[in-house]
């Protein structure tokens, strides 16, 4: 999958896709990623009937039981708004299997259009809205994790980063495993958990290595994954929705 190339000009209005885990364990970077939207003066719209995406039945091979959910959200959708996702993996989802999904159905057309307007949200901050940041915080260095889906799926390996290297107090250090996976992969944490966790290990370790203290990352999966090892190994290294760190940085 390789980015949008030709990007659409900035909307007065987008409908937001909170996500599940943004939902249950992360509210605050799904009002921080409106809040940064408002502050480009967009309407954000917030479909109440959101559920989940239906990835992890889709990635586990319950393609009919993904597909029942798929059609459920494209219905939340009907202008002709852009949807933006604080997730390359939901992000990911919508964007790239939806049409694949429902290749062989009469909603075809709607996935493929649901797809087109799919944005993730660093995305849609550097491409759409142009936005330039201002940096108000106390110098530091952060690392960046990019999830396998925003980079791979998504295309997304610079967006991220781009916005952090507007924010003149912040220096981004690099980590030698910068793009390997961290282990999560949804269900893959489940089904394969001793190699899931030396993965998140290695991941962790290549955080801190870098000697900062604090990472960012645009996928709540991650987040919890990595925060949660360096958690159970006492580990110093800290981390953070991109969203939120964003917006604690510029407001």
């Amino acid at each position: 999958m390789t980015p949008i190339k030709h990007y659409p000009p900035k909307p007065q209005k987008v409908y937001f896709y909170g996500t599940c885990l943004i939902d249950v364990f992360y509210p605050g970077a799904g009002l921080d990623a409106i809040r940064l939207l408002e502050r480009e003066g967009i309407e954000v719209i917030f479909p109440d009937d959101q559920t989940c995406c239906g990835q992890p039945a889709y990635t586990s091979g319950y393609h009919d039981e993904a597909r029942r959910v798929a059609l459920a959200q494209l219905a939340l959708f009907p202008e002709p708004w852009p949807v933006v996702v604080p997730s390359g993996s939901c992000g990911g989802m919508l964007r790239v299997h939806y049409p694949t999904l429902l290749a062989d159905t009469p909603q075809v057309d709607a996935a493929q259009d649901v797809a087109a307007r799919t944005f993730e949200l660093t995305e849609f901050l550097l491409n759409v809205c142009h936005v330039k940041l201002s940096d108000l915080g106390e110098p530091e260095q952060v690392a960046m994790h990019t999830s396998c889906s925003a980079r791979r799926e998504m295309g997304l390996g610079d967006t991220a980063p781009a916005l952090l290297n507007q924010l003149g107090q912040v220096e981004l250090v690099e980590q030698v495993r910068t793009t390997e996976c961290c282990g999560f992969g949804g269900t893959f944490a489940v089904r394969h958990p001793e190699v899931s966790g030396a993965m998140v290990e290695d991941k962790v370790d290549a955080i801190e290595a870098t000697g900062a203290r604090h990472f960012v990352t645009s996928d709540c999966g991650c987040l919890m994954n990595i925060n949660g090892n360096a958690e159970h190994r006492q580990k110093a290294v800290q981390g953070e929705h991109i969203a939120s760190y964003l917006w604690r940085r510029t407001s």
